[in-house]
């Protein structure tokens, strides 16, 4: 069998399943199996049999709707490849766009404190002190396992990881960090049945519903950004494409910050909020 016919089978099958990228998928799933990127197997002759049947046993779980990172392990995200699997949110392409913010911001300062509030698997965290090693980098992560996860990719990245809750963490680092950064959580509970089977089946639930409106945790981080962000620090947030308005609003009503504007993603719909703590009341930032 050829890599062109083992990848048209694949398809078919990926297809019918309601996988929203089979060419893709199937093409990555068997440059796994081979060990080789995807741009190398035009250069297969032919699919070995054990190859083969890997295959088949990878393709049949992603018709299944098993994560296809949690199938190769990996997962890419700006510059990094992160190790994934169950019990850590799989990062999103959609995450580069705020990621990237984060490390514009990062960049233009001499000395910047980061953090990076609910990094799951670590990837915001892990491509801030990528694309800026000056930085100071501080992460938290409530899930155990995610933790866990979050642990192996920053090992040896020199980012200050810490396990516990967003809205109590860094206690020592009041005042004075120059960007705050998360992915929380933020689908409404009543969205369950229309969350992605891949998301909704695999995914922990800690990291994807947040409260009846979606928007609980994103008024924690309004407040705790608030406490740790000196007088002019910024902080950005990402949030579902329906909460263009209202994740916003959050950040106005809570009264602390200036410069509140929405960010949209490469398919121009609502993706991330950004804020500045004001100079004024920063003596009394909760």
């Amino acid at each position: 069998m050829t890599p062109r016919e083992a990848i048209a089978g694949a398809v078919e099958r990926l297809r019918d399943a309601g996988v929203a990228s089979p060419e893709h998928d199937a093409a990555a799933l068997l440059a796994h199996v081979l060990g080789m990127p995807r741009g190398r197997l035009t250069l297969v002759d032919s699919v070995p049999e054990p190859a083969a049947v890997e295959f088949e046993g990878l393709v049949q779980r992603r018709a299944s709707r098993e994560p296809l990172q949690h199938l190769t392990g990996l997962a890419a995200f700006r510059h990094v490849e992160l190790a994934v699997g169950p019990g850590v949110f799989v990062p999103r392409p959609e995450t580069e766009l705020l990621a990237g913010w984060a490390v514009e911001q990062a960049q233009a300062l001499a000395a910047p404190v980061v953090v990076d509030l609910c990094t799951g698997s670590g990837a915001i965290a892990r491509a801030v002190r990528d694309e800026c090693p000056e930085a100071e980098v501080h992460a938290v992560e409530l899930g155990d396992d995610a933790f866990r996860w979050a642990q192996v990719n920053l090992s040896g990245c020199d980012v200050d990881l810490r396990h516990g809750d967003f809205a109590t963490a860094f206690d020592d680092l009041l005042g004075t960090v120059d960007v705050v950064v998360s992915n929380p959580p933020y689908i409404p509970l009543e969205a369950w049945e229309s969350v992605a089977r891949e998301a909704r089946d695999h995914d922990p639930h800690l990291a994807l519903f947040s409260g009846a409106d979606g928007l609980d945790a994103i008024r924690g981080i309004a407040d705790r950004a608030a406490a740790l962000l000196r007088p002019g620090g910024v902080v950005g947030v990402e949030h579902a494409d329906v909460q263009g308005e209202s994740a916003p609003a959050v950040f106005v009503a809570q009264g602390s910050w200036e410069e509140v504007r929405d960010h949209r993603d490469l398919n121009d719909r609502p993706r991330f909020v950004t804020a500045r703590r004001t100079v004024r009341g920063a003596e009394n930032p909760e």
